[in-house]
């Protein structure tokens, strides 16, 4: 189908999140999912149902049954069971629990590759889209969040101030929430917001970080 693998990690959605944001992940996937053939567009509409109908943002759960699932896509269980090996294999479903007596499995969504893998279709949907889904904040509406106080001794002061300098908008959408812990053995350690948080920072802006990181001497570990 031409959808490629990509590095997986294990990220997914608890938290809080705007409601935008869960749109923008769907969009993302028909984007993609019209840009490709057949069978591309065909698996991207099973997973958009099914994340739309079944799928707890919060919790970052999908919990049902393969007699459901196939009812929902109007398949047969042979198919749903087919297709949801595709989906663990593409990393955009996670196999976080195995079904067992009396218990469905539990899944969570694959960010990392989700994102990783529809990121050529983004200019599809238009540029706003783009610098979107690159900068946006976990949770626009959060008034807790506050600007980082660039001032302020150690590397993490002056890796943020560079940060903030080269784009503030960036900074302040996915830098500024993130907290140190100090910095021991070589590695600074940062403290991520939440899960999808971090996925994000590691899938788009971890390669900058580490850069800086590394002219003060540290390695950096992102804390879910």
């Amino acid at each position: 189908m031409g959808l490629g693998r990509q590095n997986m990690g294990r990220p997914n959605l608890k938290g809080r999140q705007t409601p935008s944001l869960k749109y923008d992940v769907l969009t993302a996937l028909g984007a993609f999912g019209c840009a490709g053939d057949k069978h591309r567009q065909r698996i991207a509409l099973r997973l958009m149902t099914l994340l739309t109908a079944r799928y707890n943002w919060q919790e970052d759960s999908l919990t049902t049954g393969q007699r459901e699932i196939a009812a929902l896509w109007s398949v047969d269980q042979r198919t749903v069971k087919r297709e949801m090996a595709r989906l663990r294999e593409l990393g955009w479903l996670i196999l976080k629990r195995p079904a067992a007596r009396g218990r469905v499995a539990c899944y969570g969504l694959g960010l990392d590759a989700l994102l990783g893998q529809t990121e050529p279709c983004w200019a599809n949907v238009g540029p706003d889209f783009v610098v979107r889904m690159s900068s946006k904040p976990v949770d626009e509406s959060n008034p807790t969040v506050v600007p980082f106080p660039v001032m302020g001794e150690g590397a993490w002061a002056r890796i943020a101030t560079t940060l903030q300098a080269e784009d503030a908008g960036v900074f302040n959408a996915w830098f500024a929430p993130l907290v140190t812990l100090g910095e021991r053995d070589g590695v600074l350690r940062l403290k991520v917001p939440s899960r999808f948080h971090g996925s994000f920072v590691r899938t788009h802006h971890l390669s900058r970080l580490q850069a800086l990181a590394r002219h003060q001497g540290l390695d950096v570990d992102l804390v879910d």
